[in-house]
């Protein structure tokens, strides 16, 4: 069996891997970095365009990073940390543009405002309180507020369609939103890293398992799963970027830290569009409300997308049910991942969190009508 040693091995090669090894990679390019991917090809679970809504979190128009108060008042607390975050991520990925290592920007970001929507009196009165802290801070500076009708209607004409006038309606608007297409974007990080020294992406490779070594790293079992040849990998250090395949491999690892956790049979479904008739008429990400005793995710949001270059628009999400942790995973992934450690805390959370437990069973067996409807 072959051994190599490495600095730093990640598995999985979608947005965090590609991230972290840039990272890494620029700060030292001496280092040693493996990325280990069990598909074909780079970003084709999670983080592909088509999986996720592509949404640049700077909380512009997330409603569940401001939270109410019972006695109604806003905190904003949160909303300025993700902000803070997301203005670095958009410092790096400038970075690397200016340095040739990413495309021009619109390859994989393009600018779209970001909206919330709200109805209903109560609801109104808080977009109104949100809007007045936020606007007052420097990281949301151009804000708009409005509760006409008619500005709505420019800023969303497909959501304000058939909307009774007579209904109190508010939004926000931020101009500068962002809809990043994070496929693309790992790919062109992994396709640059692939042109450095010391770096090495194993595609269609399978971490069958990892332990501590004795000298304090990491002893890593990987396999071919074409040739099904094991080789060994001795890492430093070891980062888990796999997504839904990462809770086996932190079982495996036996940290005590791996105690606990576990998965839920709950997947993601969206209504996607992509008749350009419609999708023109259509630009922002216009995020809801959930309803009180309601999880943040009930309220599906409506979301230009651009991916590969083209436009298209989708709807959700919506729960499904599934046993698998990764699209192209296994149905045995949820049952091999129950364990003595983590199963009464699965209990627990379905048990004491029946809000939303009752939301994801009622998704589970909505049709596809009653989704249009909603």
């Amino acid at each position: 069996m072959t051994v190599k040693t490495v600095d730093v091995l990640l598995v999985g090669a979608g947005a965090m891997s590609s991230t972290l090894a840039m990272i890494l990679k620029q700060l030292d390019p001496s280092l040693k970095v493996c990325v280990v991917e069990r598909l074909k090809s780079v970003a084709k679970e999670s983080t592909d365009g088509w999986n996720n809504a592509g949404t640049g979190h700077a909380a512009y128009c997330e409603l569940n990073y401001t939270p109410e108060s019972e006695q109604g008042d806003v905190d904003i607390s949160k909303a300025l940390s993700i902000n803070a975050s997301f203005e670095l991520s958009l410092q790096f990925w400038t970075h690397l543009v200016k340095n040739k290592i990413l495309p021009t920007p619109s390859e994989f970001v393009n600018r779209t405002p970001h909206r919330s929507f709200v109805w209903g009196e109560k609801n109104v009165a808080f977009l109104r309180k949100r809007f007045e802290l936020m606007s007052a801070h420097h990281l949301f500076k151009g804000m708009e507020y409005s509760e006409d009708h008619e500005v709505l209607s420019q800023w969303m004409p497909l959501v304000m369609k058939g909307r009774d006038k007579k209904q109190p309606v508010a939004a926000t608007n931020m101009s500068r939103g962002a809809d990043v297409d994070f496929g693309s974007l790992a790919r062109y990080m992994m396709d640059n890293l692939e042109t450095q020294e010391n770096f090495e992406l194993l595609l269609n490779h399978n971490v069958e398992d990892l332990k501590r070594s004795s000298s304090g790293g990491w002893s890593v079992l990987v396999e071919d799963r074409d040739s099904k040849k094991s080789s060994r990998i001795q890492a430093g250090f070891v980062f888990l970027g796999a997504g839904g395949g990462a809770l086996p491999l932190l079982q495996k690892s036996k940290i005590p830290e791996s105690k606990g956790y576990g998965g839920f049979p709950v997947s993601g479904q969206w209504l996607v569009c992509e008749d350009t008739e419609i999708a023109d008429q259509h630009h922002a990400k216009v995020y809801g409300k959930a309803a009180i005793g309601a999880p943040p995710m009930s309220v599906p949001h409506l979301d230009t997308r651009v991916i590969n270059g083209k436009k298209a628009l989708l709807f959700g999400p919506f729960a499904g049910f599934t046993t698998k942790f990764l699209k192209q995973g296994s149905k045995m992934d949820l049952p091999s991942s129950i364990k003595g450690n983590n199963l009464k805390p699965m209990m627990s959370v379905g048990m004491n969190n029946m809000d939303l437990t009752r939301y994801l069973i009622s998704e589970v067996f909505q049709s596809d009508r009653s989704r249009m409807n909603s």
